[in-house]
């Protein structure tokens, strides 16, 4: 049997992982829907379905199904255009929630992207909801403009909050409070440091190396 399944959709940062497993075996392939799917132009298009339903059919290639195995899509709009697809090339298919081993090893597959494209692993490991808007919203504004161009910039959330005003002081911390660096991922000592402060839904202030 075969399931397909998504990761990383609600994600602010990074596109969207697709993966299917054959539950027998253990064979697992993903890849990728790229940032670009998510801008504004192709978001709302939702050429991200037509993207998931092209990663889909390439897994299924991979994985060399035949139209008579038993294929589980996640239920999740992702698939939407994929499932369409499924119904018209008659394959044996069905709608429904996917739960482990698929589920955790997407999700992994995910998180080891988005460490790829430089979110701190501490960030990842420890953060209760590390894929949270707002927790990802305050890594980007560590290095907005390098940042940006790694969100789904399409996204109402990013319109309204993608693009606030900042303000840049110095202080001194006389203490070691644990501060990570959210532009280099690593601790910060006593001294002087950078201080960013913006506001979304609530005050935010972001702390950096002095020279990050």
């Amino acid at each position: 049997m075969i399931q397909i399944d998504d990761a990383g959709s609600g994600s602010l940062v990074g596109g969207t992982c697709i993966g299917a497993m054959r539950v027998e075996t253990g064979e697992f392939f993903c890849d990728i829907i790229p940032i670009e799917y998510y801008n504004e132009e192709n978001f709302k298009n939702k050429l991200y379905l037509k993207k998931a339903c092209e990663i889909g059919k390439k897994l299924l290639e991979k994985l060399k199904v035949s139209k008579t195995e038993k294929i589980q899509v996640c239920r999740g709009y992702m698939f939407d255009t994929f499932r369409k697809w499924l119904e018209q090339e008659e394959y044996n298919w069905e709608s429904t929630q996917i739960l482990n081993p698929l589920q955790d090893i997407i999700e992994n597959s995910f998180e080891n992207y988005a460490l790829s494209l430089g979110l701190p692993e501490k960030f990842l490991r420890y953060t209760k909801y590390p894929f949270h808007f707002h927790r990802l919203l305050r890594w980007v504004y560590a290095d907005h403009e390098n940042r940006a161009k790694l969100c789904k910039t399409g996204w109402n959330s990013w319109k309204k909050y993608g693009k606030l005003e900042v303000e840049i002081s110095y202080t001194y911390l006389q203490e070691n409070k644990n501060y990570l660096c959210l532009k280099c991922g690593k601790n910060i000592q006593p001294g002087t440091v950078k201080v960013i402060k913006y506001t979304s839904n609530y005050p935010n202030t972001i702390y950096l190396h002095i020279n990050c």
